[in-house]
């Protein structure tokens, strides 16, 4: 395990910190403020080099912290897969730049969340999965189920997987927008409390699957649960429903009761309606148990967002570890309305299991179990990779310049590009003005595909759980926000636009149209969002319930040429999306999808080789794909042209591969759309004309491939 918080630096500290019950919860220095400066958890004495953003540089103080361990060191063990939940990404450094007036892309080269884990890939050796989740503040928890899931499903040996976020003034002020911050500091579960403090720090977990506890074994994560209010975009359900739901699902994961578990590390951000849904869900749990010890250490650290849920988890593992339960700092007077006493100085006490918290935005709510290492019978880890679970195609739509998945269908038939804005009135055909007039351009597209997608009155249930992917998330309210508080010297802004900010936003509306309560995920991971969030979907979504996974992406006019490489060097303004309605059973009628291949390159010149390998080799390439739609980013074009040779070379592909970013144009999750247009051209059983060729090419009963090249290789099998 590594962390680093306001409490310090490295396990130690963070041991001793917790000891002592500091509360390092102090006025903001990072940055400036026009007014008094709020009480925040800011960590000092953070060196940063080569403008390398606040966010990148404390997940790589933790992962440092991390990979130092003599077992790992000794052992040469890598991570073969890398998960980090981010709200952030390189923010505080962008925000400074457009304070600026800045209009040098290369500055912005690490502002999406993605290029966190990026950069973690690279400096612990990965080459495959790496995925950035953006679930708002259950982001690191959710990081850490889709690990052990990667684990349990035998995808992977080992995982890296954490979260982080830096304090910036997006989320300084946003929180502060929306009247949630305590200037006293965080206090939670007290009478008193009055709203939250805004913290950072990042907690990152080196995950082994083996057949029993190893000798160095510091904790296991035994079951974790994963569930959405579908309520409201930023407030959580009063009763606590979500929340209640994400443990119960925790505790049947793990097989275990609320009777085995002996603390509660809850999430407690010190708001009013947070605390009260947590203690109402809790009682809800135990009943008529008594209560276990409970605390939560935001009252010391203050709220780190995306990286609360991990910091949980190592917080939890050392209350194991250690024997020591950390105080609920800040609690002095009890609510009667709450009827829950957290522990108000550290406890020592045997703790053999944990249950770890952790709601954000969007309702958002995720549970773990963290357990003292144990032998047991029944357990045997997977030792090969298996395929992820297949999904059948209920409904689909896509929007691109052209418009809808008809038009565009269209207008690339006749060899004509489908580039551009996705047009207004097609955004509103399927969603009334009235009822996003809260939401703009990303939000209102998202919620637009989802609805289009299942149109179909045939389909019984709605979707139960969404799987979100988006490049770059809510871009027109990130830039009004930023413009209204700049504008006023930072003294104002936009509490609605600082809502819409966050990159789950969009799914989270998505939710509370369908109610659908199940895992509701966010994946941030550049151009290939949407592959991570159909790759979440296989390995997170255990009902035999429908699902959507979405991706999309907009265009504006000021920051996507700045954030985006691909746009800048295409030219041509673009944007739109993707979005499947599907079931998790095989069915006749409808076409298969499911992710095969995920590869970060940058480690790994073996990666062509390897899809070749995964997909089955050459000949079953030949025998089962009539086509393959590959995206090349532009902006790693000359990569992904060697990568296609490479292939081709290797496979001798003989059908037609179709550039479809020449179509579609570039934008982030432009794969999601290759995969609407793969779903329609295997359900016509033909490639149009003039898409490849001057006339029609069957498909004779095969399928199609939509392979995606450049920094990351990624490969998804459509097949009738």
């Amino acid at each position: 395990m590594g962390i680093i918080s306001p409490f310090g630096r490295g396990i130690r500290a963070t041991i001793d910190a917790i000891r002592k019950a500091k509360r390092e919860i102090k006025p903001l220095r990072l940055f400036p403020t026009s007014e008094t400066p709020l009480p925040v958890g800011e960590i000092g004495s953070l060196s940063l080099a080569d403008n390398i953003p606040r966010t990148h540089a404390l997940a790589f103080a933790a992962v440092q912290e991390v990979m130092k361990e003599e077992a790992i060191k000794n052992e040469g063990v890598y991570p073969d897969a890398v998960v980090i939940g981010i709200t952030t990404g390189g923010m505080a450094v962008t925000e400074e730049l457009l304070k600026r007036g800045v209009v040098d892309p290369e500055k912005y080269r690490n502002h999406s969340t993605g290029t966190v884990a990026d950069n973690i890939a690279r400096c612990v050796g990965c080459n495959g999965p790496v995925l950035t989740v953006s679930t708002a503040c259950s982001s690191g928890s959710v990081a850490l189920k889709i690990a052990l899931e990667m684990l349990r499903s035998g995808r992977a040996k080992r995982v890296l997987a954490g979260g982080v976020d830096a304090l910036c003034r997006l989320t300084y002020h946003g929180f502060h927008a929306l009247q949630l911050v305590d200037d006293a500091g965080a206090r939670p579960f007290d009478k008193g409390r009055c709203g939250m403090s805004v913290g950072e720090g990042a907690a990152m977990l080196l995950l082994t699957a083996t057949e029993g506890p190893m000798e160095n074994a510091v904790a296991e994560l035994l079951g974790a649960g994963l569930s959405c209010d579908a309520h409201h975009p930023a407030s959580p359900h009063p009763e606590g429903a979500g929340a209640l739901r994400a443990m119960l699902e925790a505790l049947s994961d793990a097989c275990i009761s609320p009777a085995d578990i002996d603390y509660v590390h809850l999430h407690g951000t010190g708001t009013i309606d947070n605390d009260l849904a947590e203690a109402r869900a809790v009682h809800a749990l135990f009943r008529d148990r008594p209560l276990p010890p409970l605390s939560s250490i935001k009252g010391s650290v203050g709220h780190s967002l995306a990286a609360a849920g991990a910091m949980g988890a190592v917080v939890s593992s050392l209350s194991i570890s250690q024997g020591i339960i950390p105080a609920n700092t800040g609690f002095r007077d009890p609510d009667p309305g709450l009827n829950l006493i957290p522990v108000s100085e550290p406890l020592e006490a045997k703790i053999n299991k944990v249950l770890v918290n952790a709601f954000g935005f969007g309702g958002n709510n995720a549970a773990l179990v963290i357990s003292r290492p144990e032998s047991r019978e029944d357990f045997k880890a997977s030792t090969s990779a298996v395929k992820p679970r297949a999904f059948a195609v209920l409904g689909s739509s896509c929007f691109t310049g052209a418009g809808d998945a008809g038009q565009t269908m269209q207008r690339i038939s006749r060899g004509e590009g489908a580039r551009g804005i996705v047009p207004s009135a097609n955004i509103l055909r399927f969603i009334s003005e009235r009822y996003v007039r809260r939401m703009k351009r990303l939000c209102r597209m998202g919620l637009s595909l989802a609805v289009s997608a299942c149109e179909d009155p045939s389909t019984a249930k709605p979707p139960a759980s969404v799987f979100f992917g988006t490049g770059w998330g809510g871009l027109s309210e990130t830039h009004d926000f930023l413009t209204k508080l700049f504008a006023s010297d930072e003294k104002f802004t936009s509490p609605t636009d600082f809502v819409g900010s966050v990159h789950n936003a969009a799914a989270g509306y998505i939710a509370i149209h369908f109610k659908a309560t199940g895992p509701n995920v966010t994946l941030t991971g550049g151009d290939c969002s949407f592959e991570q969030a159909l790759l979440s979907a296989s390995l997170l979504h255990n009902s035999s319930d429908p699902l959507l996974v979405i991706g999309t992406d907009e265009y504006h006019e000021k920051l996507s040429p700045l954030f985006d490489a691909s746009v800048a060097r295409a030219g041509v303004p673009a944007d739109g999306g993707g979005a499947l309605f599907l079931m998790p059973a095989a069915s006749k009628s409808s076409p298969l999808i499911f992710p095969s291949f995920f590869s970060y390159t940058v480690n790994n010149d073996k990666c062509i080789p390897e899809l070749v390998n995964t997909l089955g080799g050459r000949e079953r390439i030949k025998d089962e794909f009539g086509a393959i739609l590959a995206g090349i980013p532009a902006a790693q074009y000359e990569e992904g042209q060697e990568q296609l040779a490479k292939f081709l070379s290797i496979t001798g592909y003989p059908y037609p591969i179709i550039d479809y970013r020449r179509f579609t144009g570039e934008f982030a999750s432009a794969s999601a759309v290759a995969a609407v247009l793969a779903v329609l051209f295997v359900k016509a059983g033909v490639i149009p004309a003039n898409i490849c060729r001057r006339n029609p090419v069957p498909l004779t009963g095969r399928g199609i491939l939509v392979i995606g090249f450049g920094n990351y290789v990624t490969a998804v099998e459509i097949r009738p």
